[in-house]
């Protein structure tokens, strides 16, 4: 399957360099980058390179699309990736609301086209272990997790333009998608506030009280304001506690006063185990790793919280 991608910047690039080395049955076709560095990049990876990324999507020998650009774009590249027949990979979130969202998975559904969500978190070594062993808690009744990352130094973070929103639909979009993951649970509504520390005009912290499915109630935190991280998930159950740190690849099981580590295995990348799923799926050999419709989920519940942080009070998922 030979692959074209659109944005080699940071995060594109290992995109890129996972395809050369690490991922057989894709091929790096040709590549699109608004800064000059993608000519040396193309020439440093044997492949073509479009100043243009419509050129790219339209080229004849690119079969599948991946975009890692900011979020704005990805209704443009959608709509010209579907009038070409191309199956897509955007990187979450996958739009800036709701109604784009939307739209996009819906235009792919109509022309019956792969769409898949770049939501890596659930590739997390963490995040796996955590869902196998969920069950061992008994009935989940409570939970609690955070994504904490140093301030952003992306200069298209600080614009509302290009990003759509800051912390909610660039770090807490990754935590909903892991609790629904993890959990098999929808978030019903949430109670949110925001703060803006370092950002000029983006929020970039984010509290929110968090009802889902069945009764089961949490809190979770976003932010890039310290100079620290951590990815803390706790589950509080009938049979005990189960809790983790996604960064730090460490797990624990709690009874009484008793801790007991738990091992998750090493950490591993998110990219390549996604690509290879993709891989698969684009095939026929699998299913889809993270369909569209999980992806406009997760941006749901962060619009939810956006809404509700405005408006002072508890927000339906449901009808945002």
């Amino acid at each position: 399957m030979r692959v074209g991608i659109i944005g080699t910047g940071r995060h594109g690039s290992r995109y890129a360099t996972h395809i050369l080395h690490d991922v057989d049955g894709l091929a790096l076709a040709a590549i699109s980058r608004r800064s000059g560095a993608g000519r040396t990049q193309a020439r440093a990876w044997g492949c073509r390179f479009f100043a243009d990324w419509r050129e790219l999507v339209r080229e004849p020998r690119v079969e599948a699309v991946i975009a890692v650009v900011p979020p704005a774009l990805h209704s443009d590249i959608a709509r010209a990736c579907a009038a070409a027949g191309k199956p897509l990979l955007l990187e979450k979130p996958i739009a800036v609301s709701v109604a784009a969202g939307h739209d996009i998975v819906e235009l792919f559904r109509h022309r019956d086209l792969p769409l898949t969500v770049g939501q890596t978190l659930r590739y997390n070594t963490v995040i796996r272990h955590l869902r196998q062993r969920l069950p061992e808690i008994g009935r989940l009744y409570a939970f609690s997790a955070n994504q904490r990352i140093e301030p952003s130094t992306l200069a298209w973070h600080g614009q509302p333009e290009l990003a759509g929103a800051g912390v909610s639909f660039h770090t807490a979009v990754h935590v909903f998608d892991a609790l629904r993951y993890l959990t098999g649970l929808e978030v019903v509504r949430v109670c949110a506030t925001v703060r803006r520390e370092h950002n000029p005009c983006l929020e970039d912290s984010l509290a929110v009280v968090v009802e889902m499915e069945e009764g089961v109630i949490g809190t979770m935190d976003c932010s890039k304001v310290g100079h620290a991280r951590s990815g803390r998930f706790e589950f509080v159950g009938s049979e005990g506690q189960l809790a983790g740190d996604q960064i730090y690849t460490t797990c624990e099981r709690i009874r009484g006063l008793d801790v007991h580590p738990l091992d998750p295995g090493r950490p591993v990348g998110t990219i390549v185990p996604l690509l290879r799923d993709w891989r698969e799926f684009l095939a026929g050999n699998g299913p889809n790793p993270v369909t569209g419709g999980d992806g406009l989920a997760a941006v749901r519940c962060c619009q939810a919280c956006l809404e509700s942080a405005r408006q002072g009070c508890w927000v339906d998922v449901r009808s945002v």
